[in-house]
């Protein structure tokens, strides 16, 4: 492979380039995010189900994710490090990440698979499933087949942003719309005509998940400009410790939540037992469900948010090793204005239709109290998007520029300090409404810190957040 093959990353404007990449990868995420929403809708538009089913598949999801930080940290640290490579005209170093990229992934999943078939019971329960016994069974059932595909969707999830670097993010988003599409077609044959209940719904997610694996192992085989040679799998310490540190940052986006999550999920336990309404067995499983369904509203933005600046990471990756730093600039620039675009027309939907939102969920199979508490979780728990895609965005972009130990400290400040730490906080003063409360006030404390960030990054890259726009050529005559 000859270095030159990528450097249209230098020339072309950073418009197009943002498309060109932003798009596919955003696609890509939002279809991944799709598996569990698509699962969590069809489970409770099943009157059989409901939200027993739902309860249970908000218990389950986390541990997904597990799986999923894994997988873009190999997989988004595989990516920056090619890009990086590419544009230092390294392009040995790049072959060897991608080696070294595939052997993680497959070692991690069949650990990780293991692990969770061995220590299931105890595993759901520290997610919040004993809340009644309904929901146990439930979960116990749904967490078993899905432990099952855990080697292929970590699989197919390192690979993509791998494809990515390769330069096919058309692929990347390709492999993973046939995986969901699979998914969407054999979730009501499953749940609806085989009423194989959560079970079902497992299966036709795992079945999707092998497609997307088999499309990414195709790929590897085809590859345009990292071609990886039989050597370049042999484990190599320092592309290891690189790919990993570079890909830290995914990681503990996506370990964090888990954190959040399984502190959140407790905490609805424990508050929820002491509420009037929710305190009585047959409603118990209400507060977990309604906020799982929140959440996943919430995946779908921060899928937008994440595609957006993941996408870019190619485009930084090479522009930061090539020394282009006002492109690198002008990129930064962009896409914080898009992404706080994106929060604010999130904000408006959760705003104005609660109800309609709640309604895809099959409210209609249940209480009012349901409908009640959903609208207020909506409303409350997602009022400040705007500052949450913004900080996304920023923590994203960092670890592109390869500053892993900014961008990890600002994920673990805003996930585990205020993520976790206010969700066990708020509710000893507030109650179970405290738990709602976590995420405004988390996103907001964290925005006042990213934005020291985000003008220093500015100076880096060759400028202050005033001049940032004063060199609209740069990306069409820049080499």
């Amino acid at each position: 492979m000859e270095p030159s093959t990528n450097q249209f990353l230098g020339r072309e404007p950073i418009g197009k380039l943002m498309r060109q990449y932003a798009i596919p990868c955003i696609i890509s995420l939002l279809v991944g995010a799709l598996y569990n929403i698509v699962d969590q809708i069809f489970i409770a538009n099943a009157s059989y189900l409901g939200s027993y089913g739902n309860a249970a598949n908000t218990v389950v999801f986390p541990l997904t994710v597990i799986a999923l930080a894994i997988a873009v940290m190999i997989g988004d640290g595989c990516c920056a490090f090619v890009s990086l490579s590419l544009g230092r005209k390294e392009p040995d170093r790049a072959r060897k990440s991608v080696g070294n990229a595939v052997v993680m992934a497959i070692v991690s999943s069949l650990l990780l698979c293991a692990v969770y078939l061995i220590f299931s019971d105890g595993i759901i329960a520290m997610f919040g499933a004993t809340v009644n016994p309904e929901t146990f069974r439930h979960s116990k059932e749904y967490f078993f087949y899905i432990s099952l595909g855990i080697p292929f969707y970590m699989f197919g999830q390192a690979m993509n942003p791998v494809i990515r670097a390769d330069g096919d993010p058309k692929f990347a988003m390709l492999s993973t719309l046939a995986g969901a599409a699979v998914n969407m077609v054999l979730d009501p044959i499953f749940i609806f005509a085989c009423k194989w209940g959560m079970m079902g719904a497992a299966v036709a997610t795992v079945i999707g998940q092998i497609v997307t694996a088999v499309l990414a192992v195709w790929y590897l085989l085809h590859m345009k400009l990292v071609k990886p040679a039989k050597s370049d799998f042999k484990p190599d310490r320092q592309i290891i410790t690189k790919t990993l540190t570079l890909g830290l940052t995914s990681f503990l986006s996506q370990i964090s939540l888990v954190a959040a999550m399984a502190a959140i999920n407790n905490m609805l336990r424990k508050y929820g037992a002491l509420d009037p309404i929710f305190g009585q067995e047959e409603y118990a499983q209400i507060p977990m469900a309604v906020v799982g369904i929140v959440m996943k509203f919430f995946q779908i933005v921060i899928s937008i948010v994440v595609g957006m600046a993941a996408g870019c990471i190619p485009v930084v990756g090479f522009n930061m090793g090539a020394g282009l730093q006002l492109r690198v600039r002008e990129l930064f620039t962009k896409l914080l204005v898009a992404e706080a675009s994106v929060g604010a027309v999130a904000l408006l939907i959760v705003e104005l239709f609660p109800k309609q939102l709640i309604g895809i969920f099959g409210a209609a199979n249940e209480s009012s109290y349901y409908t009640d508490f959903a609208v207020q979780a909506f409303r409350i728990y997602l009022c400040m998007m705007v500052f949450a895609c913004v900080n996304k965005a920023c923590f994203i972009f960092l670890q592109a520029m390869g500053k892993a130990v900014e961008s990890t400290a600002l994920s673990v400040i805003r996930e585990i300090v205020f993520g976790v730490g206010l969700s066990i906080l708020l509710p000893v003063f507030l109650g179970l409404s405290g738990v709602l409360y976590s995420m405004p006030v988390s996103d907001i404390l964290t925005f006042v810190i990213t934005l020291f960030f985000i003008i220093r990054t500015y100076k880096e890259i060759g400028g202050s957040v005033r001049t940032a726009n004063a060199f609209p050529q740069v990306s069409t005559d820049s080499d």
